[in-house]
């Protein structure tokens, strides 16, 4: 049976829970397969606690750890109204498959509605099809305005080495 939960990043157990199932996504290629640095892990957990605007969602199989969404709050200004994207989402391998990824999009959908949000987004690397099928069938799309001008994209550029 998986559970699903709002993560307290003041609990020990949800702290450890989160740290080990990020760097899974880390060392996952479609994470980037480096791993989290010594620095992430010292630190992630305490920053996202300083962070009003972070929620964090769980998934466990008893104690097991399962699955994770780490959600920001953003805002809209064309709407004029808070937005949650789900920055990071995770399922650990042996709970994919199992509707996991499905729970933690609708418990970040519960928090959006909760906090008045316009939308929830995300982002999704083009060449993850199981990540893109996941999303659209929990009723992600591209964003786009006009046809004509063709579906956003998302770029950075990074400021620093990433420690």
């Amino acid at each position: 049976m998986i559970t699903i939960r709002e993560a307290d990043f003041a609990d020990p157990v949800d702290g450890a829970a989160l740290l080990a199932l990020m760097e899974l996504y880390a060392r996952d290629p479609m994470g980037g397969g480096r791993g989290l640095s010594d620095f992430t892990r010292a630190h992630l957990v305490g920053a996202l606690a300083r962070r009003p605007s972070a929620h964090g969602i769980l998934a466990f199989a008893g104690a097991e750890p399962a699955g994770l969404a780490i959600c920001l709050e953003g805002f809209s200004t064309f709407a004029c109204r808070p937005l949650l994207n789900v920055h990071d989402l995770v399922v650990a391998e042996g709970f994919r498959r199992q509707g996991v990824g499905r729970r933690l999009l609708q418990e970040a959908e519960l928090i959006a509605r909760r906090l008045g949000c316009c939308k929830l987004t995300l982002e999704v690397l083009e060449g993850n099809g199981a990540a893109r099928a996941a999303y659209r069938s929990a009723g992600f799309r591209p964003y786009r305005l006009d046809p004509a001008l063709g579906q956003a994209q998302f770029w950075e550029k990074p400021l620093d080495d990433g420690a």
